[in-house]
């Protein structure tokens, strides 16, 4: 039996869980985020917990499981909390402005960079060179994150780019002059 898939989701007070057969509808104070999910795994709600059980041991509905459990948590915290991903500007005049709800980033290119955020997903700039993107879907601030970090990947001479706020980047020795 998953290890994970087994585990109850606690239900947060504030939070509406309902099931209409495989699509699942979780509101909350952030937001309201609806999912169908495999027809094959059942998603109970009772005594504010949430269950989710596969009908077999069978490879598929194993595999299943403990993704389903994950995302529905996902969307139980992402209502309640809200997800959020730092990135940092590194480089000598790599920048972000934010003007109404349009990002501007400026990174080393001969023009700059335009972003408006999709819906449910907020960029903030507290500092010129850090970024924060907030949203309460996981899935989608992450993707935001990974494509913003896509203009500009870090590089291993200088490590200048679009890095998370906590990835190292491995460095590697330039050039040496003749001796």
């Amino acid at each position: 039996m998953s290890r994970i898939g087994r585990k109850p989701i606690e239900i947060p007070s504030g939070v509406e869980v309902t099931s209409n057969g495989n699509v699942l509808t979780v509101k909350g104070p952030k937001g309201t985020l609806t999912r169908e999910l495999h027809k094959e795994i059942t998603i109970k709600v009772e005594d504010n917990q949430i269950l989710v059980e596969r009908p077999s041991d069978n490879k598929l509905h194993r595999s299943l499981h403990g993704t389903t459990r994950s995302v529905v948590n996902n969307m139980v915290e992402g209502v309640f909390k809200g997800f959020e991903k730092n990135l940092d500007l590194v480089g000598v005049g790599y920048r972000a402005a934010k003007a109404g709800n349009k990002v501007t980033l400026s990174l080393g290119f001969s023009h700059p960079v335009e972003i408006v955020p999709e819906d449910g997903i907020e960029i903030d700039v507290p500092t010129q060179t850090k970024l924060v993107i907030k949203g309460i879907n996981k899935e989608r601030v992450g993707q935001v994150a990974a494509q913003i970090r896509s203009l500009r990947e870090p590089e291993p001479y200088k490590g200048k780019g679009i890095k998370y706020e906590n990835e190292v980047v491995r460095r590697k020795v330039g050039k040496t002059g003749k001796k």
